[in-house]
């Protein structure tokens, strides 16, 4: 057999390691990307269908940049494959999971990588194109080459490895009567056509025009029905939409609103949104954590001083409330006001006026306010620590807003947002979140709600290699991925339970001088032993993720 036949079937089997088959979970994993098996009948119904709804051109661009899109994925499966070989090795691997995916079978002709030359250039042979067996089939000959869904995940694949544009072009084609399909491949700006060909590439504007009226359609409902204009809120969850359609409902009062819930949902994002859609918003909106303030500051803090009233009172000054007059202020943590505090904030709410510390003189003021606070205000009434009669005052209007765990399907909205806000901030860009790491950020609990996901997101920006997919190593650093004896992966954060024995177990290795570092060699030695040279199937083995496993497999390397 040939060298280049073994090494093809070796690079198969360790690709195929990649594939993993959960039916407990009704999913199959290549890597941390999620994909699917799909009827190839349904498929062609399915062009057809498109093909005809918007006319052959679009239908062209839509499949080229569908294949456009996994090439990319697969180019960045084939990057974090350490153990993938030599450059040429590497490349090599689009082609194998081309084949792999059930879509074609590749035979390299010719491939220039620009090693020497600095140039890209790859020809290659298509034997059994999915979608020539489609045509065939659904369309009958056709007057151009039709292996659009291949052409553009070529283009993916490669521009990812070169990291530069590569676009791969059909010169022959069996769906239009030549006798073999064949592609070239070469950088973008080589082809006479490019500014033509590139239009595949990019979004259709029949469809951004149907999105932008849709959008539109959608806003004039959302005001038809609720008046719920509210800038710069993030969610679609019912729990949600429940507690916004409250606050829409609140706007257009001058009510008390308490808002309720757990530290990090955003609950001053929903009292800026309250003002904004009132007819307080070109009036002042001013937040106040009265946690922050201490106790005895709070007084002048909020409603001002005289100039004398204590050591330090050199001149007059107005408070919060009379800075916020006409308009909004939120207090958050309100549980901590004082008690002179709170008995003075009930007669704002109660007469509309106040009294500066220090000072005799009975100012007017007109101010709404918000308060919050992720405590039981009932239960602080009945230990003594709230007045019962604000309590009553302040929660008129009460509005739950639910937890991060309460609206998991807001979940991708969010890290959407706090990406496209980070790569912004650090100029520095992704291609998004793998499906398992999204998985993982959806069966996370968020004791930290909106607060811990946007700090979550943003570290795993910064550790995430530029122009790469965030993975779960980058989200969840302890994460570990295992297999159950019946096949189904089994996920999450998990640590080691040494059981009742464990105190006794750590204390006697220490005194044999016991060395993690050696203990971390054999482990490592071992898994790859057993695992036959494949690194993927060693991490697994040991309960580590594929990066971590190679990062500690390369150090161990350098230092012996």
């Amino acid at each position: 057999m040939a060298e280049a036949e073994v090494k093809q079937k070796l690079q198969l089997r360790n690709v195929a390691s990649e594939i993993s088959f959960s039916q407990k979970e009704g999913k199959v994993w290549l890597n941390e990307q999620r994909i699917i098996l799909f009827s190839l009948a349904a498929l062609g119904k399915f062009r057809r269908e498109v093909y005809d709804t918007i006319g052959p051109e679009r239908c062209k661009a839509f499949f080229i940049r569908l294949g456009y899109q996994v090439g990319i994925l697969d180019g960045e499966l084939a990057r974090q494959m350490e153990d993938a070989g030599d450059e040429y090795e590497r490349f090599m691997l689009g082609p194998t999971l081309h084949a792999l995916r059930g879509m074609v079978l590749p035979t390299m002709l010719d491939l220039d990588l620009g090693e020497k030359s600095g140039n890209f250039y790859c020809d290659v042979q298509w034997d059994n194109s999915y979608e020539v067996e489609i045509c065939h089939s659904d369309f009958g000959m056709m007057d151009e080459p039709a292996c659009w869904n291949l052409v553009g995940y070529a283009s993916g694949y490669a521009s990812v490895m070169q990291q530069r544009e590569i676009f791969f072009q059909e010169v022959e084609c069996r769906a239009c009567g030549d006798e073999r399909c064949r592609v070239i491949g070469k950088p973008a700006e080589e082809w006479d056509n490019y500014h033509h060909y590139k239009q595949y590439y990019e979004p259709d504007g029949l469809l951004e025009e149907l999105r932008e009226l849709q959008s539109h359609v959608n806003v004039l409902r959302t005001n038809w029905e609720d008046n719920e204009s509210l800038a710069d809120i993030i969610g679609q969850s019912k729990p949600f939409r429940h507690a916004l359609n409250m606050v829409s409902k609140a706007s257009g009062s001058k009510v008390s609103v308490l808002l309720l819930g757990e530290t990090g949902v955003g609950k001053e994002v929903l009292a800026r949104a309250l003002h904004k859609s009132s007819e307080r918003a070109d009036k002042p909106f001013i937040p106040i954590n009265c946690a922050a303030i201490p106790p005895d500051l709070i007084e002048s803090e909020l409603f001002g001083v005289e100039k004398g009233a204590f050591t330090g009172a050199v001149q007059a000054r107005a408070g919060r409330f009379e800075r916020a007059n006409n308009g909004t202020i939120f207090l958050d943590e309100v549980v901590e006001l004082t008690p002179r505090a709170q008995a003075s904030l009930l007669r704002v709410l109660q007469e509309h006026e106040l009294e500066r510390v220090g000072d005799n003189k009975v100012r007017q003021v007109d101010v709404r306010v918000v308060a919050a606070t992720n405590e039981d205000l009932s239960v602080a009434v009945s230990e003594g620590r709230f007045r019962a009669d604000l309590f009553y005052r302040l929660s008129a209007y009460p509005i739950n807003i639910p937890s991060l765990r309460q609206r998991k399907e807001d979940i991708p909205l969010f890290v959407s947002h706090f990406l496209e806000k980070y790569q912004a901030l650090y100029h520095k860009k992704v291609l998004g979140i793998s499906d398992r790491g999204m998985e993982q950020l959806s069966a996370y609990r968020w004791p930290g709600n909106i607060r811990e996901l946007e700090n979550v997101v943003e570290r795993a920006l910064i550790l995430a290699e530029p122009n790469s997919m965030i993975g779960i190593d980058a989200i969840f650093p302890d994460y570990v991925a295992q297999d159950d004896p019946d096949g189904n992966s089994v996920a999450g954060i998990q640590a080691v339970d040494l059981g009742s024995g464990g105190d006794e177990m750590l204390e006697s290795l220490l005194d044999e001088g016991f060395s993690l570092e050696s203990f971390e060699r054999g482990l490592i030695e071992k898994a790859l032993e057993k695992a036959g040279g494949n690194v993927s199937k060693a991490a697994r083995l040991i309960g580590m993720t594929r990066p971590a496993f190679s990062y500690r497999l390369k150090k161990m390397q350098e230092h012996s």
